[in-house]
């Protein structure tokens, strides 16, 4: 893609607001280095955008009417690219719902027989689907790290944002969680929430929600968990319609600009994670995956254009406005808040 197209593309998806910032020209002003790549440590695979839920903050505007899932080719090659890549701890495996993709399973096996750990990015309500009944099973047979999305610990929150007994269904799914020794001390199963704000501001204190989420969550539903992720919303596709409609788009992207914080560029994911889509293209992060903006790399387009990752250590990384909203206040990628 050229850069004209990829600049049509940023142009189309994000809100007129934001096309007046220039991220690149923040950090120069702030003096930051641009960014570019240190040696890749994450595998992250986005499946497709199959899911049961349609959200009204997800960037990827999954839904069940969604048919983009990844193929069997593509997934062994993301497999054969693990085997070609030792240095590379980590799969970390997104959507949609991943676990709605037939390759889901595969990869997690095949990942775990080459010794990586694995990260599944489960929306909870999936285990309540017909057909899902034995995924916790599956999930904790492999040692499978659950990040789970759950962005209030009150029922009216989190039913308004994903929809009506959401809240419902995924105490259940964390209940039956914690059954299997998910979110206990010495069990090696990690449990992790997710919180992302319902509105168009910045997550609070990371630490301090932490201690909210857990005292009401073993006082009300006997759930435990072992960290809270807080992640700032992402101003594009689905979320970015949603501040068109209630006027808050200009708002948000001055927050987010205002709120600029140079300390957690170092620890950024797009540093250290390559981003693979369901068809095998790949990108500097999953945002830059659905904005259709490619590595800031030259050359490697899909899996098949390259077999060592090492080859993108130094280069740079492909950066538009809407990477503010991973750089305001404490920070905000996959791991959560980047600084306390």
């Amino acid at each position: 893609m050229s850069a004209a197209s990829v600049a049509t593309v940023v142009t189309e998806a994000l809100p007129p607001a934001f096309m007046a910032m220039d991220f690149a020209a923040m950090l120069r002003s702030e003096g930051v280095a641009a960014l570019s790549r240190h040696p890749v440590e994450t595998l992250q695979v986005n499946l497709g955008r199959r899911c049961n839920q349609a959200c009204l903050h997800c960037h990827v505007e999954a839904g069940p009417k969604r048919t983009e899932v990844m193929s069997s080719d593509v997934a062994e090659r993301v497999v054969e690219l693990l085997r070609l890549n030792p240095t590379v701890g980590c799969v970390d495996i997104t959507g949609g719902a991943p676990e709605m993709c037939p390759s889901f399973r595969y990869l997690i096996e095949s990942s775990r027989s080459l010794g990586r750990d694995v990260i599944d990015r489960c929306n909870l309500t999936i285990m309540s689907e017909d057909g899902y009944g034995d995924l916790g099973s599956f999930l904790a047979a492999n040692s499978v790290h659950v990040v789970a999305s759950l962005p209030c610990y009150q029922a009216d929150n989190v039913d308004e944002q994903r929809g009506r007994g959401v809240f419902e269904k995924s105490i259940a799914a964390l209940q039956l969680l914690n059954s299997l020794g998910y979110g206990a001390a010495d069990s090696g199963l990690r449990l992790d929430l997710v919180y992302n704000p319902s509105g168009a501001f910045l997550p609070p204190p990371q630490e301090r929600l932490e201690a909210e989420y857990r005292a009401q969550l073993r006082e009300r539903h006997g759930v435990e968990f072992n960290n809270l992720l807080t992640l700032a919303n992402m101003p594009i596709k689905r979320f970015a319609h949603a501040l068109l409609q209630r006027g808050e788009q200009v708002a948000y992207a001055g927050l987010l600009r205002d709120n600029f914080n140079g300390a957690t560029v170092p620890g950024l994911m797009c540093r250290s994670l390559v981003s693979v889509a369901w068809d095998g293209g790949l990108y500097d992060c999953d945002f830059n995956q659905m904005l259709q903006l490619p590595l800031g790399a030259s050359g490697p387009k899909t899996v098949w254009d390259l077999n060592s990752l090492g080859d993108l250590q130094g280069a740079a990384v492909a950066t538009a406005s809407h990477c503010f909203a991973c750089t305001a206040g404490a920070g905000s990628s996959c791991s959560g808040a980047l600084t306390q």
